[in-house]
């Protein structure tokens, strides 16, 4: 199932929402095609969704859910890929 949180995540003078997949990458990059996000907005296991395109992707069939059940789903799925902890040496 596609997932989409709310868009309250700010960058670049502008609100996000996290879109993700629950079943697997494939079903989210075709999900993503169908919206339109460009392939630069993958980013390890989600797409970077700017807040004027959320109410698109829920037309489309984006299930809406907080970010906490978003994550939630994400890892219990196994699809959660977190940021590589850099150490300094």
């Amino acid at each position: 199932m596609i997932l989409i949180d709310p868009p309250i995540w700010p960058g670049h003078g502008r609100l996000w929402s996290h879109l993700v997949s629950d079943v697997d990458f494939g079903e989210l990059h075709a999900f993503a095609v169908l919206l339109g996000a460009p392939e630069r907005a993958f980013e390890r296991d989600h797409y970077d969704i700017p807040a004027a395109r959320y109410d698109e992707a829920v037309r489309l069939g984006a299930q809406p859910v907080g970010s906490k059940e978003l994550v939630a789903r994400l890892t219990a799925a196994g699809l959660r890929r977190r940021k590589a902890v850099s150490r300094a040496v």
